[in-house]
């Protein structure tokens, strides 16, 4: 195990410890897009709203996948085997399952819950 992967562990570890904030922020972010959604709001609100909770998905997504990684160990940012076994334990399984999910979720709202505002055409000369 080197120093270096000492290093992100302990940052991972950091990270990790506020994932629950970032998750409810997400979820805010998530009820205010679906309360201007059922309130017909207009486009530009919805957009800035749909950036919003993508912003507040990718901050969660990073914490899940620290602390997915600092689960795994700190043997696992060397050694591709130790990750793979890592994965297979219940925490390890656990935190992936919460990854995808979130990477799953923000996707989702990427191509639906983002409207596409559209853009007047230049005139020509």
């Amino acid at each position: 195990m080197s120093r270096e992967a000492e290093v992100r562990y302990h940052a991972d570890q950091e990270i990790s410890k506020s994932y629950p904030e970032l998750l409810d922020k997400a979820r805010q972010a998530e009820e205010t897009l679906r309360e201007l959604r059922a309130a017909a709001a207009d486009e530009i609100e919805l957009l800035a709203a749909g950036r919003a909770f993508d912003r507040a998905l990718t901050d969660a997504l990073r914490a899940a996948e620290a602390g997915q990684r600092a689960t795994f160990g700190v043997k696992s940012y060397d050694d591709r085997i130790a990750r793979r076994k890592a994965k297979a334990t219940p925490a390890g399984s656990m935190w992936t399952a919460e990854v995808d999910r979130l990477r799953t979720l923000r996707e989702d709202n990427r191509m639906w819950g983002i409207p596409r505002v559209p853009r007047p055409v230049p005139a020509t000369l």
